[in-house]
């Protein structure tokens, strides 16, 4: 399995999320405290949005994230209103640059954390989904990138949670039809560049942990001292695999069977299910 983060709010640098934090993303890499494995070394990537540009950035290699120097460097002075970044374990699939998240389309990115159990099984019927002016696209061999290509062919540009479900009632039928009990397990972050979902769902109904963090100005009343707290917009938000840190208050479990939004105008919480 893996483990990753998204933001949204003031630009900072990648930074001040990716390594000061005591149990960052790249602590993770080493110590993940809630995956299914405690290292995560089978490559990573982060990508980020900049003024003026209509597609995000994306970065990606297969070392491990804790000893790469050029994602030092890209954390170091890139500064981004949203951002994502991943670490990843691999279910199966092969350690190359295609297959690192997060993956993207144009202004569209996508990360993943989870599986689609027996996927050699369904690969093939869920490929077949795909829409074929989207097929071309597909670089890599994972599942979570079958996921992405799915749910934009089911709608994602119009109706990103109704795509997902879609996807996600899709993989489950499948994967019945091919005898797997419970086909899908996820958390999933999915960006416009301007609004950020984040999904939480298993067939199984026991996902892989997934936190957002409370409102900033919550934060400041409950730790004045903060000086990042003082730097960030009250409508600065994190989604992560697992906590950055003990600071008390600060952390709140994405309920099982749920997504959330984080856009301009305010955030939003509601049930997800799959959609035939």
């Amino acid at each position: 399995m893996c483990r990753w983060l998204a933001y949204s709010g003031t630009p900072i640098l990648l930074d001040s999320i990716l390594y000061k934090p005591a149990h960052s993303l790249i602590d993770q890499s080493l110590h993940a405290k809630m995956g299914v494995e405690t290292t995560n070394g089978d490559g990573f990537g982060v990508g980020w949005y900049a003024a003026h540009k209509d597609s995000p950035a994306v970065v990606r290699d297969i070392g491990p994230a804790w000893s790469d120097r050029n994602l030092r460097e890209i954390a170091g002075h890139v500064v981004s209103p949203l951002f994502f970044a991943h670490i990843r374990a691999s279910t199966g699939t092969a350690v190359q640059q295609t297959n690192c998240h997060p993956f993207r389309h144009g202004r569209w990115m996508w990360m993943h954390n989870g599986a689609i159990a027996e996927f050699h099984l369904v690969r093939r019927d869920l490929a077949l989904a795909v829409a074929p002016e989207l097929f071309p696209y597909v670089e890599g061999s994972t599942d979570s990138e079958m996921m992405f290509y799915l749910s934009l062919t089911l709608g994602m540009e119009e109706d990103p949670p109704g795509a997902v479900a879609r996807m996600t009632g899709l993989v489950e039928r499948v994967g019945h039809e091919h005898g797997v009990e419970f086909p899908m397990q996820m958390t999933v972050a999915v960006t416009d560049g301007v609004r950020l979902w984040a999904f939480r769902y298993s067939s199984q109904k026991e996902s892989r942990s997934l936190f957002y963090s409370t409102r900033v100005d919550t934060l400041r009343s409950l730790h004045p001292d903060l000086a990042f707290l003082r730097e960030v917009s009250g409508d600065a938000r994190l989604i992560v695999s697992e906590p950055l840190g003990d600071l008390p208050g600060a952390w709140n479990a994405v309920p099982e069977g749920t997504y959330g939004v984080v856009r301009p105008e305010g955030d939003e919480m509601h049930p997800f299910a799959p959609a035939a």
